[in-house]
C-alpha cells in the first residue's frame, strides 16, 4: 500500500511513520546473471548453479549489492512524493546482509520513515528499511537510506 504526499510540507508530517511493506518480488537466476554482467562480479556462488548447489548455501545466491539495489523499486511502492522537482538518492548510513537471498526466492521491503530534515532547497529523509525473504528467519538486508527531495 503506497502513501502519497503532495509537497515537502506533507512529507514532513510523515516523520516517524511506518510505511508498511512492499509487494513480494522474485529474485531469479536471470536477474542475478544480469547483475553479474553489469558489475563484472561473476563469482561462482552467484552464477554457477551446479557448483553453488554444493556450496555453503546449497544454491546460487544474489549479490548483496543486487539485494541493496532493489531497495529503490521496492521503496517507490511505499512512498510517492509528488509536487517536487527532483528526487535523489543521497546515500546510506548503515547496511548489513544478515542472510543470503537464494536464486528463486521472493523478497519485500518493510520500511519506516525515521526522519525528515530540512536541507537547502528541500528535505532529506532517513528511511529504516528491512528487506525480508519469504519464509526466511533473518532479513536479507537491514539498511538506513538517505534521499533528498527538492521543491
Amino acid at each position: 500500500m503506497s502513501v502519497t504526499v503532495n509537497g515537502l510540507d506533507e512529507l514532513k508530517k510523515l516523520a516517524g511513520r511506518d510505511l508498511g511493506s512492499s509487494e513480494w518480488i522474485k529474485v531469479t537466476q536471470e536477474r542475478i546473471d544480469t547483475f553479474a554482467d553489469a558489475t563484472g562480479d561473476h563469482q561462482w556462488i552467484h552464477v554457477d548453479p551446479e557448483r553453488a548447489a554444493g556450496g555453503p548455501f546449497g544454491a546460487p545466491i544474489a549479490h548483496g549489492y543486487l539485494t541493496l539495489s532493489l531497495f529503490i523499486p521496492l521503496f517507490t511502492e511505499l512512498l510517492d512524493v509528488q509536487g517536487v522537482t527532483t528526487k535523489v538518492n543521497y546515500g546510506l548510513n548503515k547496511v548489513r546482509f544478515p542472510a543470503p537471498v537464494k536464486a528463486g526466492s521472493r523478497i519485500r521491503l518493510v520500511a519506516r520513515l525515521a526522519e525528515v530534515e530540512d536541507v537547502p532547497g528541500g528535505v532529506q529523509i532517513t528511511v529504516d528499511g528491512t528487506i525480508e525473504t519469504d519464509g526466511g528467519g533473518k532479513p536479507a538486508a537491514v539498511l538506513q537510506s538517505l534521499s533528498r527531495f527538492y521543491a
